[in-house]
């Protein structure tokens, strides 16, 4: 099920591979219409990588599809027409010509901040010019593994009534996501715009990254806004799993080795989720009955 994602060995391609997904969800960002707690800025699992979904352009529209098994980048319009190009090989500086003249052939216009966002990159797309590691097996690794990590994501949201997100990628933290919501507001009263408008409602979320240098492995996680007294204190499942302390909070872990060595991993995963959700939701007062979801 769950290939095996050494951070090592991917770490750089794992860099090229984020700087050049932020483009794409940077034209996101800027094109289509904005959603609440910033939904219209993701991406979202396709059966051959990741994909923008369609996004509205005047009466027409057009969607931008990374695909992690051929190793290329499809730009299509609703009429039929498409442009393409190869990733390997490329710098950034490169996969951004590549990417907007594809655009611009297409007769689509967008302009974007084109400096990486919240990265270890400062350097703005257009100047980068330093070869890029690009391992094509690690990159459909990568893929493989949230392909089926979006399969139990999946299954767990089913079992929820309530307001949640798709799954969905966020490409500036490189994290594969969903949150479910209480129904009830919660203003964050300080923090950057962007974090006011995530967390303006009472959220738990539950999400897969990859790993960074401060973190060097793949993760699942889990937490609550705003964090209820005694979370720290929760159950988790399966044994492997652990709390962390994060930004002076308390985050759930299972590592995801941990998960991909189980006897059976989407069983591992989904109790990890469930486990995280149910004893959040109890500790922070959520109408959990009313929230549950069962199929008729």
């Amino acid at each position: 099920m769950l290939p095996a994602l050494p951070y090592q060995d991917w770490s750089e391609t794992k860099d090229t591979l984020h700087l050049f997904l932020q483009m794409i969800g940077k034209i996101r960002l800027k094109a289509h219409p904005k959603l609440n707690h910033w939904w219209h800025v993701t991406l979202y699992p396709h059966v051959r990588g990741l994909t923008t979904g369609r996004i509205p352009y005047g009466t027409s529209g057009f969607e931008i599809l990374y695909d992690m098994l051929d190793h290329t980048v499809t730009i299509s319009r609703n009429d039929g027409e498409r442009a393409s190009f190869s990733t390997p090989g490329l710098t950034v500086a490169e996969f951004y010509q590549a990417l907007f003249s594809r655009l611009e052939q297409l007769g689509i216009s967008v302009k974007i901040v084109a400096v990486p966002y919240d990265n270890k990159s400062k350097m703005p797309f257009p100047d980068d010019t330093a070869p890029r590691p690009y391992d094509k097996q690690a990159v459909s690794d990568f893929w493989r593994a949230l392909c089926s990590i979006s399969s139990v994501f999946e299954t767990y949201r089913s079992g929820f009534v309530g307001k949640q997100t798709p799954v969905q990628l966020y490409w500036h933290s490189f994290d594969l996501v969903v949150t479910r919501f209480s129904g009830r507001a919660h203003p964050l009263e300080s923090g950057t715009q962007s974090d006011r408008e995530a967390y303006s409602h009472e959220v738990i979320s539950i999400g897969f990254w990859p790993g960074d240098d401060s973190f060097p492995e793949g993760a699942f996680y889990g937490y609550a806004y705003p964090e209820p007294e005694g979370m720290s204190q929760v159950l988790l499942q399966p044994a492997d799993a652990f709390w962390a302390e994060k930004n002076g909070g308390a985050l759930a872990i299972l590592k995801y080795e941990d998960a991909r060595t189980a006897a059976d991993p989407a069983a591992a995963i989904l109790s990890f989720l469930n486990s995280v959700y149910d004893g959040a939701a109890v500790k922070a007062d959520w109408p959990v009955e009313d929230l549950a979801h069962e199929h008729i």
